[in-house]
């Protein structure tokens, strides 16, 4: 059992650090090898690019096996994650990110920043924080060891929502009234993020069931677990790599931009943490939850950005500027709730 567990525990207790070279060596070789990133980041469709999209599927797969679709029917029994997941999506995330992005572009940083050039950067931050995750969700809830089939149940009815909320709040918050949300986007993330995996996880399990060992699959995804978190370092190397240049070229911009989020990440996290705490609910949904809450569909508001604003417009930069502080703050609240997992119920 030392030896399935002990790679794990490695990956688990320096995570960060590995999360850190990772950015550094995805900088680093997105400015010595331009073309080669390029040519990576051509191969998509809808804005999903298909290698991160296979390096995101592989983080997932495993969680997708941990889901016992027998119990699915139970978890609307436990209706307060739902609850707190749902509200802090659709009614306080949105809302918190225009008023952090008003306050800080157009008061805080208003010498700086042109004023044209501060609303785009506001527009990009609303679309982060009107498209709740979809997929790395299940990685940060795997790190946490949360609940996995009560994640999924969060994930698919914040999808649902989103298919029918996204247009008519970024339309309101945004002043535009012909918002398209980009459906090929939306729909290709959904079934690349949650349908393959799930199945692929469901098939899994299946197979392992039938051999009528209750240890298989607790040892199999033991076993594969390593395999996902290489495919976040993955994942990281090839975000950064792709944004090397802007990020040497406009390191003060990204910072600006940085700092907002940053605020909005940690005090979204710690309203929904604090609300599950106080509301008493289990540390599985608890923490899975307050991540939810946190992360963001960089795809669909990288898309959307480029649709209403252009590919060189200060919207679609700061969306890219959540794409790459998503995964080191993230790690942070992964850390704080698990240090913090002894103050929940079980």
């Amino acid at each position: 059992m030392k030896s399935a567990a002990s790679p794990m525990g490695l990956f688990e207790r320096y995570l960060s650090l590995w999360v850190g070279l990772c950015i550094v060596a995805g900088v680093g070789l997105g400015v010595a090898f331009p073309a080669s990133f390029e040519t990576i980041a051509g191969f998509e469709y809808a804005s999903v690019n298909f290698a991160v999209a296979l390096f995101i599927w592989v983080m997932i797969y495993p969680m997708m096996v941990n889901v016992d679709f027998a119990s699915l029917k139970d978890v609307g029994k436990k209706p307060k994650g739902l609850c707190i997941t749902l509200v802090i999506n659709w009614l306080v995330k949105p809302f918190t990110m225009a008023a952090l992005g008003i306050l800080f572009f157009e008061y805080i940083f208003a010498d700086l920043v042109d004023p044209q050039t501060a609303k785009e950067y506001i527009a990009g931050m609303i679309l982060l924080g009107v498209a709740p995750c979809t997929a790395m969700v299940f990685v940060w809830s795997q790190l946490v060891r949360g609940d996995a089939n009560y994640t999924l149940v969060q994930v698919s009815l914040n999808d649902i929502i989103m298919v029918f909320a996204f247009a008519p709040i970024a339309a309101f918050l945004l002043g535009i009234t012909d918002i398209v949300v980009p459906w090929e986007t939306l729909l290709l993330s959904v079934i690349l993020y949650v349908i393959i995996p799930l199945v692929a996880g469901y098939i899994t399990r299946k197979i392992l069931e039938s051999t009528g060992d209750d240890q298989r699959i607790a040892s199999f995804t033991a076993k594969v677990k390593p395999v996902s978190v290489m495919g976040l370092l993955a994942t990281v190397i090839l975000l950064f790599g792709f944004q090397a240049q802007t990020i040497i070229d406009k390191p003060l911009v990204i910072m600006l931009i940085a700092i907002p989020l940053l605020i909005q990440s940690y005090g979204i996290f710690i309203i929904t943490y604090g609300w599950a705490y106080l509301w008493r609910v289990p540390f599985g949904t608890a923490a899975p939850a307050a991540l939810i809450g946190t992360s963001n569909f960089f795809e669909l508001a990288v898309a959307v950005a480029i649709s209403l604003f252009g590919l060189n417009s200060g919207a679609a930069l700061a969306t890219v500027v959540g794409v790459l502080v998503e995964v080191p703050v993230m790690l942070s609240l992964v850390a704080i709730a698990n240090k913090t997992r002894h103050k929940f119920s079980p």
